[in-house]
C-alpha cells in the first residue's frame, strides 16, 4: 500500500487499482481484536466484477459503474461530466449548497486540519488516497481548469491534472470512500466542507451522469417514491405489522398498547425509519409505549410516505431528496398536526429537520423537531415511574453525526442514560466531537461485491476502537454489555460489524436503541424488557 499516491495517479490510463489495501498497515485495534485471529482477510473481487466495472480505485467495487464498450463512449461519459461540473458551480443549478462548495474551492489553505480529524484516513493508516483533501484538491483543479477556465498562470497557481475517462470512474468510487460525517468541516478553521465535496461529486454523478449506488437509488429513494417505503412495505402492511407488534409489546410489558393511526389535529406525528418495523419491532414498540403512559397525543401516518422517516436522496441526489421529503410534509398537512417528531433515525433527522429547511416553506413550514427532547422531557417528568437497577450493566452511548454534531443535541440522550443507566461510561471522545460509526452516508446498506471488507475494516474501524475502550474493564464474555445506538442506520452499521467480528458470542456486545433503555427501566413494566440475545 502507497502512503504516497500522488493525484495524477487517478488519470492512470490502466485499470489497476491506485492503491491496495493491507491489513497490517491499518490502524491498530486494541483488545481483543489486536488478535490477528479475529482479524478477517480481504474479500478479493470477483473475476466477473472486474470485467465488468470499473475497479480501479482501490481494492474494493461500491457503485459499479458499467465499463465503457469504446473510446466514442468514454468521451461521451467525459462529456456529460464537465457538463455537470459547470452546473455544479451555476448559481441556477445549484443554489442551495454553491456558497460553502466555492469557499471549499477558492479558500483551502492546506493545513490539513481536516486530515487529523478524519477517521477514514486515519483508520486506512494514513494512506494519501482517504485524505479529506485528495479528493476536494482533484475537483478545485478541475474546476479552475474547466470552469473558472484558467490558463497556463492558473495551472501553476492551482496545480494541473489530467481529465480522461479513468480519472472520472475512480472519482466516482472515492466519492463514495467518505462518510459524510463533516468532521473535517467542524475541524477547518476557516469553515471548508470537504464531506460537502463528497456529496456534490455524487449528486453529479447521480444527475448528470445517471451514475449512483443501486442501494440508495433503485433500491432506495426509486423504491420510497414507488412504494412509500425504502423496504417496498405497503401501508396495509405496515400497519398489520405495527398491529402486531402492539399485541407483542403489550403481552411482554403488561401494558396495553394501541398505535394511534391518522388521528386529525394530533400533538405531534411519529415518523419511524421503516428498517424499524422490520428488524427492531421493539423500538417503535418502546416509543408507542413511552407515548401512551405519557398521555402524549400523538399519531402515525398511513399515507405511503407516512411511516419511512429516510430519505436517500440526502446521500446522493438533492433533486430526489425533494421529492420525499415532500412526501413527508404532505402527510403531516393532510392530517393538521402541529408537529413532526422524528424518531431514532439521525440521516432522517438531518433530512426533515435541517436540509429541507432550504425547501419547506409557507403552508409546508410544519415544525419539525427530534424525538429526544420530547422524551427526555417525559422521563424527568415524574408522570412514569423508574427503576435503574434494571439497567445496572455497563452501557455506552453512540452519538449519531447528524443528530449531535450537525443538530447539537448532546444532552437530552445524556441526561436519560445517567438516570437510568448506573453503569454508564462515554466514550472518548463524545458529543459533536463523536466518531461516526462507519455506516453513515448510505454505508450501513451498501452491500455489494466486497465492501462490508472495506466498511468495516475502515470506515467503522475508529468506532470499533473506542467500543472496545469503553468496555475495556469488561471486555470479557461474562459480562453483558449494552451499545446504545439511537439511530436506525447506525444500528445496522452495528449489528453487521459486530457480526463481522464476532463481538456478541466472543465478548457479549450487544446493540439497542435508547428508548428500550428506558422501558428496561420502567417500575410498571414486567422485568426483562431487554432480552439479551443477538438480533
Amino acid at each position: 500500500m502507497s502512503h504516497f499516491t500522488r493525484l495524477r495517479d487517478l488519470s492512470r490510463s490502466n485499470r489497476e487499482p491506485v492503491i491496495h489495501l493491507d491489513n497490517e498497515e491499518l490502524m491498530p485495534l486494541p483488545a481483543p481484536l489486536d488478535d490477528p485471529a479475529r482479524e478477517h482477510a480481504w474479500t478479493p473481487l470477483s473475476e466477473q466484477c472486474v470485467t465488468r466495472y470499473e475497479c480501479g480505485l482501490d481494492d474494493t467495487c461500491a457503485v459499479n459503474i458499467p465499463q465503457p464498450k469504446t473510446a466514442e463512449e468514454e468521451k461521451e461519459l467525459v462529456g456529460r461530466f464537465l457538463s455537470g461540473l459547470d452546473k455544479l458551480f451555476d448559481k441556477q443549478n445549484n443554489w442551495t449548497f454553491l456558497q460553502p462548495l466555492l469557499l471549499t474551492m477558492e479558500h483551502c489553505t492546506g493545513c490539513q486540519t481536516c486530515a487529523e480529524s478524519c477517521h477514514i484516513f486515519e483508520a486506512s493508516g494514513f494512506n494519501e488516497l482517504y485524505r479529506p483533501t485528495y479528493r476536494s484538491e482533484i475537483l478545485r483543479r478541475l474546476y479552475f481548469k474547466y470552469v473558472r477556465h484558467g490558463g497556463l498562470l492558473s495551472a501553476w497557481q492551482h496545480g494541473n491534472i489530467r481529465l480522461n475517462w479513468p480519472l472520472v470512474a475512480r472519482l466516482i468510487e472515492l466519492s463514495y470512500r467518505c462518510n459524510l460525517c463533516r468532521r473535517c468541516a467542524q475541524t477547518c478553521p476557516i469553515g471548508c466542507d470537504n464531506g460537502l465535496v463528497a456529496h456534490e461529486l455524487r449528486k453529479l454523478f447521480s444527475q448528470e451522469m445517471g451514475i449512483a449506488a443501486r442501494e440508495l437509488h433503485e433500491q432506495g429513494s426509486m423504491l420510497q417514491l414507488k412504494a412509500g417505503s425504502s423496504t417496498g412495505m405497503t401501508a396495509e402492511i405496515v400497519k398489520d405489522n405495527v398491529d402486531f407488534i402492539d399485541e407483542d409489546i403489550s403481552e411482554r410489558t403488561g401494558i396495553e398498547v394501541h398505535t394511534p393511526w391518522d388521528v386529525k389535529g394530533a400533538d405531534v406525528l411519529l415518523i419511524h425509519n421503516a428498517g424499524e418495523i422490520m428488524a427492531w419491532p421493539e423500538n417503535p414498540g418502546a416509543f408507542a409505549l413511552i407515548l401512551t403512559m405519557a398521555g402524549v397525543n400523538w399519531t402515525m401516518s398511513s399515507e405511503l410516505a407516512g411511516y419511512d422517516s429516510i430519505n436517500y436522496g440526502l446521500w446522493y441526489d438533492d433533486a430526489q431528496f425533494a421529492r420525499v421529503a415532500l412526501k413527508h410534509v404532505e402527510a403531516a398537512k393532510k392530517l393538521g398536526v402541529k408537529q413532526i417528531i422524528v424518531g431514532e433515525c439521525g440521516h432522517a433527522h438531518k433530512a426533515l429537520c435541517v436540509t429541507a429547511d432550504r425547501l419547506l416553506t409557507g403552508d409546508f413550514n410544519i415544525p419539525r423537531t427530534s424525538w429526544l427532547p420530547l422524551v427526555r422531557d417525559i422521563v424527568m417528568s415524574g408522570k412514569i415511574k423508574f427503576d435503574p437497577a434494571r439497567n445496572d450493566f455497563p452501557v455506552t452511548l453512540h452519538d449519531p453525526c447528524n443528530m449531535v454534531r450537525l443538530m447539537g443535541v448532546v444532552e437530552p440522550q445524556r441526561e436519560i442514560v445517567r438516570a437510568l443507566c448506573p453503569q454508564f461510561r462515554e466514550m472518548e471522545p463524545h458529543g459533536v466531537e463523536n466518531y461516526c460509526c462507519g455506516g453513515g452516508s448510505g454505508f450501513a446498506i451498501m452491500s455489494g461485491n466486497n465492501f462490508p471488507d472495506w466498511r468495516f475494516h475502515v470506515a467503522g474501524r475508529k468506532k470499533m476502537e473506542q467500543i472496545l475502550n469503553a468496555f475495556a474493564d469488561c471486555i470479557g464474555p461474562e459480562t453483558p454489555k449494552y451499545l446504545c445506538a439511537p439511530c436506525s442506520n447506525c444500528k445496522g452499521q452495528f449489528r453487521d460489524m459486530l457480526a463481522y467480528y464476532d463481538m456478541w458470542e466472543q465478548n457479549r456486545i450487544m446493540y439497542g436503541g435508547l428508548v428500550e433503555l428506558i422501558v428496561n427501566a420502567m417500575v410498571d413494566v414486567k422485568p426483562g424488557f431487554i432480552e439479551w440475545e443477538w438480533r
